[in-house]
């Protein structure tokens, strides 16, 4: 662990306007925020952040594993992160298996590669998930959990999953209350309509992405929303609801918070940046899909105002093979991680005039609130980890993704230029990249043990 004071920068809060001051930092924590130029120990190094914005490190609340090489994908997607400014990641995984032997195994992967810190979200597809939840939370450090509500019958076949109903989902938020209430994260969609729907459009010829959002119309996000909030509330569960894209299930959320408020909300970049009216084919495939521009101009409303409490990925590290076939055919997902931010900057503060310190709440403070990361991680302030991404708000750069280290070998910003990147990324005072080139040893990531209610544990793995 360095210690060093960082001099010069504006340093980004939540919940005010950015402010000069210097950053101390020892044993990889946050010592103290000093006004510039302060005295600090004889001898104590200087980073400077001269002329840069400090970030708490980013935190990207919705990444998937499974999707790239195996041996390598825990190297290459940690280092994608790093270079988005990213100091942690949490990932998903979805087995019909228990979870003791998926932990095992990815932790033989992950623990010497990672760039990042880095915690993990299982899924619950199977009535030994629900028998083994409170385990997951008291042996793993897990505290949250993932539920498809699409995959009733024979919908989750082609990934091994048993096929759930609602009576199971109803079993799952009433055992999350009695385990100390994890995060239950609900994948929000009718299939019934969906099925119903695709199979119309499929017959008359369609082959669009806009053929594609019509075969999941939003009410096919909306009403599942409804439903999970009902049942959460009777059940005293919390739910998350991820990847929102729609107006209709953002006002539904609105609507019901006034009645139940352990409920929260995400929405990926490319809902920000895309719509149905893309020309980008199975390239742009995703589930959501992209929607219109006024769900686009919805969602930028929805963070301004508070009701999108975090902005994350859904990156999946696919290769461009994958995606260049017929629509319904094409895989769904892209990498995202590594042009979150400047996304996020170019397009919502440069552009919209999006506060800074939304950006900082829907990248770091709120995942980090949300998941149990706090107060650890998602803010900097004495005693949270020395996790800062440093920021350029004026440096223009074109995405190009052989340059930003994934598996994925594409981009849906490729050859874009966008305005304000990350130029340095700092996790627990160890820099890790700096201009685009990775100084960090994989490896120096260490998993985040999180328990509900307090402070994770940094580096425990059983």
């Amino acid at each position: 662990m360095s210690d060093f004071v960082l001099r010069g920068g504006e340093v980004v809060f939540p919940d005010r306007k950015p402010a000069k001051h210097d950053v101390l930092v020892e044993g990889g924590k946050v010592k103290a925020l000093l006004p510039p130029g302060a005295a600090v120990p004889p001898g104590m190094p200087e980073q400077s952040a001269a002329g840069l914005h400090v970030f708490p490190g980013l935190i990207d609340a919705h990444v998937h594993f499974g999707f790239g090489e195996k041996i390598t994908e825990y190297s290459t997607e940690t280092v994608y992160a790093a270079q988005g400014g990213f100091s942690t990641i949490l990932g998903y995984f979805l087995n019909n298996e228990a979870y003791a032997d998926v932990y095992k195994r990815e932790q033989e992967y992950a623990r010497t590669r990672c760039h990042v810190d880095y915690g993990f979200h299982f899924s619950a597809a199977n009535e030994l998930h629900i028998t083994e939840l409170g385990m997951y939370v008291s042996d793993y450090g897990v505290t949250s959990f993932k539920y498809f509500m699409n995959f009733k019958g024979e919908e989750g076949r082609y990934l091994g999953l048993d096929g759930t109903d609602d009576g199971y989902f109803h079993a799952l938020l009433a055992e999350s209350a009695r385990a100390g209430r994890p995060t239950i994260v609900c994948h929000t969609e009718n299939i019934e309509i969906v099925n119903r729907s695709r199979r119309a459009i499929q017959a008359a010829g369609g082959g669009t992405l806009k053929d594609w959002s019509a075969s999941k119309p939003a009410i096919t996000e909306s009403e599942p929303c409804i439903r999970a909030m009902y049942f959460a509330e009777r059940l005293g569960a919390k739910v998350y609801f991820p990847h929102i894209s729609s107006r209709l299930a953002l006002d539904e959320v609105r609507r019901w918070r006034k009645r139940y408020a352990d409920v929260t909300i995400e929405t990926c970049p490319h809902y920000l940046t895309h719509t149905e009216d893309s020309e980008l084919g199975g390239l742009g495939k995703a589930n959501p899909p992209f929607r219109t521009r006024d769900d686009l101009e919805a969602l930028w409303e929805a963070i301004a105002d508070g009701t999108v409490d975090v902005v994350a990925s859904d990156h999946v590290p696919r290769k461009k093979a994958t995606k260049e076939k017929p629509l319904w055919l094409a895989s769904q997902g892209f990498p995202g991680t590594a042009t979150m931010l400047p996304v996020l900057l170019s397009e919502g503060y440069h552009k919209r005039g999006l506060s800074l310190a939304r950006i900082c709440e829907v990248l770091a403070t709120a995942p980090a609130r949300i998941f149990d990361l706090a107060p650890v991680k998602g803010r900097i302030a004495p005693g949270s980890d020395a996790d800062f991404t440093l920021v350029d708000l004026e440096k223009e750069r074109k995405v190009v993704p052989a340059e930003l280290g994934s598996y994925a070998d594409y981009s849906l910003y490729e050859n874009q230029m966008l305005k304000g990147w990350p130029v340095k990324t700092i996790v627990r005072g160890v820099t890790v990249v700096d201009q685009g080139r990775i100084t960090g040893p994989g490896g120096h990531g260490k998993y985040l043990w999180r328990r509900i209610g307090q402070p994770p544990v940094l580096g425990k793995l059983s």
